[in-house]
């Protein structure tokens, strides 16, 4: 039998803390940030936890099962 393989655009997306939690970077941060608030600019910064109900889904895809 064949192995699962890890979902690549997820996998260059998302990262798994040790808690097992999925990490993602804010988007709309790259380029053209001048138009956007500080404020707003300020939030995007750094990484967001995804929600409890997503989080499986994205563990799922980064580790398939065995």
């Amino acid at each position: 039998m064949p192995k699962q393989k890890t979902h690549k655009g997820i996998s260059k997306r998302f990262r798994l803390t040790a808690t097992g939690k999925a990490k993602f970077r804010h988007s709309g941060t790259s380029h053209l940030a001048y138009r956007l608030t500080k404020k707003r600019r300020r939030n995007l910064r750094g990484t967001g936890v995804v929600s409890a109900t997503e989080t499986a889904r994205i563990v799922t895809a980064l580790i398939p099962a065995q």
